[in-house]
């Protein structure tokens, strides 16, 4: 009697885009792209807004690198992956700046930093360039959101402790005595060394 050979399970669709909410959350597990997540999120605004046109440059660079991966020669993928990137965080760049010039003065530099992020970059070279269009948008899109869930989580805090509001709404009475460290770049270092003592407390009390 010959037996069955065991089934090897294929990952379902929908983990490519739960892992990078959650599981391998680029800045709360992979700690990937520190340079904007410490600079720009000194306010819930700054945070959402960085974070969303990353999300942005990731997905559309995810989907044209899928959709040419085997059109680009290996020796130049790089260069290639960085010029695509680069297309599109011009175009981000022009849209913010559009919509409000205020908040492109506060994102400042930090728009354009978005083509050397090493995430957006990793996710071309490690998961777009040998996956389908779809996958890859999932992956783009839950590495994307992710990104920005962190970004947020930052700037909540940090406005929240360093202004007294959220979103430019005033939480306390005007006796509230603010903690302007929280919105200097060491409020920054603070923050996120606190979210990643919560989440790896969670994570570790989901194992045992």
């Amino acid at each position: 009697m010959t037996k069955n050979p065991p089934k090897t399970e294929t990952p379902k669709s929908t983990d490519e885009f739960i892992k990078g909410l959650w599981r391998d959350n680029p800045v709360f597990v992979q700690v990937l792209g520190m340079c904007p997540v410490l600079a720009v999120s000194n306010t819930a605004v700054n945070a959402l807004a960085m974070g969303l046109a990353t999300a942005f440059v990731l997905l559309m660079s995810n989907i044209l690198v899928s959709m040419l991966r085997k059109f680009i020669p290996k020796q130049v993928r790089i260069a290639s992956y960085i010029l695509i990137i680069a297309t599109f965080v011009t175009l981000t760049d022009y849209a913010i700046q559009a919509i409000s010039v205020e908040l492109h003065k506060s994102l400042g530099a930090f728009i354009s930093l978005i083509v050397v992020n090493c995430l957006i970059l990793s996710r071309a070279e490690a998961f777009a360039s040998k996956n389908t269009i779809g996958r890859s948008m999932l992956d783009a899109l839950g590495m994307g959101l992710g990104f920005t869930f962190a970004l947020f989580c930052l700037g909540a805090v940090r406005e929240v402790l360093g202004n007294g509001s959220i979103f430019g709404a005033m939480l306390f009475p005007e006796g509230f005595q603010s903690w302007i460290v929280m919105i200097l770049p060491a409020g920054g270092f603070f923050t996120l060394a606190l979210w990643l003592l919560v989440i790896n407390a969670l994570q570790t009390k989901k194992a045992n």
